[in-house]
């Protein structure tokens, strides 16, 4: 009986020593946004600066090359996602690293790497260049690459997984049927694999919006043209016309976007096999 009630007072202690490590991790992780929150009510300036034309203006350009970026994502990255679902060949697993590459890669060294390919003094950026006197650095373009490098991997890991859930038994009855390749993969492989494909966009839309190293580095700081929300943040903490409020302003709106965008990943994701 001693033993037993030994083991309860044990199994007690170490809920709570869970709890109570559980609860500081989630204090931890709260407190900042609070503190953000905070400041942004009792900063009178901050919502006279949600008005201006840098902030708008770099809203504006983060929405729009984030929603271009998803839709080279859609274009490009959806075949490779369905080749790394279905194809088995020599050099698949090479092919599905280097996709995951710019995911745990810092972004700064993304950044280097276009520079480094694209720059004008690049592997192909000069040859281009050369020949046709276009260059891709320090322009809204350069926006789009760098977001397209670093976040349209997510979308091709989520792809993936919405592909591999699809039973290839279905696309083979359809072909017996006399149904096309493209035609099975837009009546019956989308559909299937659509709650995926779905959270792969959110995320890959989310990870392009919030993008910063390699964006500055590739694409530099250029009010109006290449200055994103999240270069916005870093003018303003580095002595630009609006500020500590500014940047304030700023990382509020991007706060609510991650929040809007957690919200619509948690519901899509709920019904995306392996994405929940």
């Amino acid at each position: 009986m001693r033993w037993t009630l030994d083991v309860s007072s044990n199994d007690r202690a170490a809920t709570a020593t869970v709890v109570f490590l559980g609860l500081a991790f989630g204090v931890f992780f709260l407190v900042p946004f609070a503190g953000l929150i905070d400041r942004a009510l009792h900063e009178p300036r901050t919502w006279e600066l949600l008005s201006t034309s840098q902030v708008q203006q770099a809203l504006t350009l983060s929405l729009w090359t984030s929603t271009a970026t998803v839709g080279l994502a859609l274009l490009l990255g959806t075949p490779v996602a369905y080749l790394l679902a279905r194809a088995r060949f020599r050099g698949v697993a090479a092919l599905d690293a280097l996709i995951d590459l710019p995911i745990v890669l810092p972004p700064t060294v993304a950044g280097v790497a276009l520079l480094t390919a694209f720059g004008r003094h690049g592997l192909v950026g000069e040859p281009i260049e050369a020949w046709t006197g276009f260059t891709f650095g320090f322009r809204t373009l350069a926006v789009i690459m760098a977001q397209l490098l670093v976040a349209a991997p997510f979308y091709v890991r989520a792809a993936k997984s919405g592909f591999e859930a699809v039973d290839p038994q279905f696309e083979k009855v359809a072909h017996t049927l006399g149904a096309s390749r493209a035609r099975t993969f837009f009546r019956i492989t989308v559909p299937q694999a659509w709650p995926a494909l779905l959270a792969g966009i959110v995320l890959c839309w989310a990870r392009a919006m919030g993008e910063l190293g390699a964006t500055l580095i590739f694409a530099g700081n250029l009010e109006g043209k290449t200055q994103t929300m999240p270069l916005a943040v870093i003018s303003a903490l580095e002595g630009s016309s609006l500020g500590l409020a500014g940047a304030i302003a700023l990382s509020l709106i991007l706060l609510c976007v991650a929040l809007v965008v957690l919200v619509l990943f948690r519901a899509v994701a709920s019904r995306a096999p392996g994405l929940s």
